[in-house]
């Protein structure tokens, strides 16, 4: 029983730390500046955490069962889908620091019986009553695809049976979840802040551009790399 407890322990604690590792933060930065409140900057890494959690669970199920390791050609293509979506992220922040009205007008409409408003330009996906962020969720899934197969690797190579191995990966995720969430709430507030001072707002805008846009291309540089030279 501690012997579950400690390894289910350490399952968030990893979770909460891989949250802030430079890509994470690099792509989700570039969300959090859109927003103006921070809590709705604390949703954004919620958000990022529950499509990351859906991939690491969808990927390490099937893994974890087949006792099975995923390909590294396709840990390879995911590696590089997150690049290249690191650099649409940045680049799409950079036009929106240059862009006047970035955000639309506060509209309000109805869906399903319930009302509820929201900034026009926001890409959002309705499920009955409530809404869920289309953008941060598929940052998060396409984060959890590239480390869905060094995760799975690793509770194969240290946990005894499918259940346990299932059981670290789901609170893998929980404490990836917590932690951006924890970590977007707190970008969210300086930028609350800085939403007063236009200036102020484009130039940290253009700051997550540039830096989702370099990591992009670090990232992508030795996997081009490695294909060429294959």
């Amino acid at each position: 029983m501690l012997e579950a407890i400690s390894g289910g322990f350490a399952g968030v604690l990893l979770g909460v730390t891989h949250a802030v590792e430079p890509d994470h933060l690099a792509a989700v930065s570039t969300l959090v500046t859109e927003q103006k409140k921070p809590w709705r900057g604390a949703l954004v890494g919620a958000y990022w955490g529950l499509g990351h959690t859906a991939a690491l669970l969808g990927v390490g199920v099937v893994l974890a069962v087949t006792e099975s390791a995923l390909p590294p050609l396709a840990e390879q293509i995911f590696e590089m889908i997150v690049a290249l979506m690191l650099v649409v992220l940045g680049v799409r922040a950079l036009r929106r620091a240059y862009q006047q009205g970035r955000a639309g007008p506060v509209v309000t409409h109805t869906h399903g019986g319930g009302v509820h408003a929201h900034e026009s330009g926001g890409a959002h996906v309705h499920l009955g009553r409530w809404t869920l962020a289309r953008r941060p969720f598929l940052v998060g899934l396409v984060h959890g695809l590239a480390g869905s197969g060094a995760l799975t690797a690793m509770v194969l190579a240290s946990l005894p049976s499918t259940a346990a191995r299932l059981g670290y990966i789901a609170l893998f995720g929980v404490g990836s979840m917590l932690g951006m969430a924890a970590l977007a709430g707190l970008l969210g507030w300086p930028l609350a802040k800085a939403s007063r001072h236009p200036k102020v707002l484009l130039a940290l805008t253009t700051l997550a551009g540039i830096v989702s846009t370099v990591v992009g291309v670090y990232w992508a540089t030795p996997l081009v790399g490695g294909w060429v030279s294959a």
